[in-house]
């Protein structure tokens, strides 16, 4: 389903070719993203995918780097994480090239004009002011400070307006030189391709990439005692919260475990999860309600998100934590356990139907594992878990100590919130 080489420079090719589709994808994957930054350049990574856009030698402004891909109907973007960065284009298999040498390009080649560093500066301020203005985003930025605080995990990934405004192109610079060397990089070409062709196309536009070690990401320290509560306080119609609890990273033994825990609790999209049944359902006081888990290399956390009216606060969070005790007492019944794990199936096999996905899924297991599970080999893992597994995971995450709060609303006191976080 998929090949994998090491270049001497040490960057890691992946294929995947895919013959029901005629749409081709090239991923660039470089292990890198605001984790690995000091207070001073918080929002750098991010700062510098957008430079990538703003010019190289052969496509020296913005609108000949958008272009070259316009021409074609082409789909391109690029995207910034905690622990890594991307940049993909998607095209008819008919312009693969084009692709490959436009993702190279801005990769490897990007000027970063002085004068564009400028005007990106107010662009990204404005991105981080629309963030800022919409509380159900703004509400998981609160979520990570109030988890990890003032270290690198605990910082949003596009900075502050402050960080931002300090970045110089030096700092670009040498972040660039530092991070974005071979080792540190994963080409993934998936979709309508010529396997061998396409391998040989990628070391001719990448092998000359620089080979130095990049810089490691800093430890995250994590330390919590007792419930902490973060209210943010803006005159809204309706409150926004994150309410959860320290969990698993991506190499914990229950780590599907804890997967199949959070879809029974309300992920998936399942209209029939527990918690879209009470909150919303049964009780009417939120139009959306979602659980998510989020495991990263060092850090794990399941969160439960929900804006209500700001008078049925108390009782969004009473049911929420109703349910996080429920599963951590009394064992999941078969039929919703299988139902739990055939969504989780069905939707990872709906979701690589394109080369996107297709790139995305094989290049960031291989960045953050540093090996690849076929989705075969994930289903196994998945049917493995049993009933008793998900009691023992919830018996470990939702214990008091563990649970955090962040919320958006007219509340400048906390202390209420405070006393609800228990079991």
């Amino acid at each position: 389903m998929y090949k994998k080489i090491n270049l001497k420079n040490g960057l890691r090719i992946i294929t995947v070719p895919a013959k029901n589709t005629q749409a081709v994808t090239v991923l660039v994957l470089v292990g890198t993203g605001s984790k690995y930054e000091t207070k001073k350049i918080n929002g750098i990574s991010h700062f510098l995918e957008h430079m990538y856009f703003s010019g190289t030698k052969k496509r020296p402004s913005t609108i000949a780097v958008a272009e070259t891909l316009d021409k074609v109907g082409g789909i391109y973007n690029a995207f910034t994480s905690e622990e890594y960065t991307g940049y993909f284009a998607k095209v008819d298999s008919a312009y693969f090239e084009i692709a490959l040498d436009w993702v190279s390009d801005i990769f490897l080649n990007s000027l970063l004009p002085e004068k564009e560093l400028k005007k990106e500066k107010g662009v990204i301020i404005e991105e981080i002011n629309m963030y800022q203005d919409q509380p159900m985003s703004y509400v998981r930025v609160l979520w990570q400070k109030i988890l990890y605080g003032d270290q690198p995990a605990g910082r949003s990934v596009a900075g502050t307006k402050e960080s931002v405004s300090g970045i110089e192109r030096k700092d670009l610079l040498n972040y660039m030189e530092s991070q974005y060397v071979a080792k540190n990089t994963i080409v993934c070409v998936a979709g309508n391709i010529k396997e061998e062709e396409s391998i040989e196309k990628v070391k001719k536009y990448f092998s000359k990439m620089r080979e130095s070690l990049p810089k490691p990401k800093p430890k995250v320290f994590e330390k919590q005692t007792r419930p902490e509560v973060l209210a943010h306080f803006r005159q809204t119609d309706q409150t926004h919260l994150c309410l959860g609890a320290r969990a698993y990273n991506i190499f914990h033994p229950k780590r599907y475990a804890q997967e199949i825990l959070g879809t029974i609790l309300g992920g998936g999209g399942m209209m029939s999860s527990r918690l879209f049944e009470e909150v919303r359902t049964k009780l009417g006081i939120a139009y959306y309600v979602d659980t998510d888990i989020d495991d990263n290399t060092d850090t794990g956390c399941l969160v439960t998100q929900a804006g209500v009216d700001n008078s049925k606060v108390e009782k969004a969070i009473s049911t929420i934590l109703r349910e996080y005790k429920r599963i951590s007492q009394t064992e999941v019944p078969k039929a919703e356990l299988k139902k739990a794990k055939d969504n989780m199936k069905g939707k990872l096999s709906l979701l690589l139907e394109t080369s996107d996905a297709k790139a995305s899924f094989y290049a960031g297991q291989e960045l953050l594992e540093k090996k690849i599970l076929t989705p075969e080999k994930i289903f196994e893992k998945i049917d493995k878990i049993s009933a008793d597994d998900i009691l023992k995971v919830g018996r470990d995450i939702f214990q008091p100590k563990n649970l955090n709060l962040a919320l958006i609303g007219p509340f400048k006191e906390k202390e209420k919130f405070e006393r609800l976080l228990k079991f």
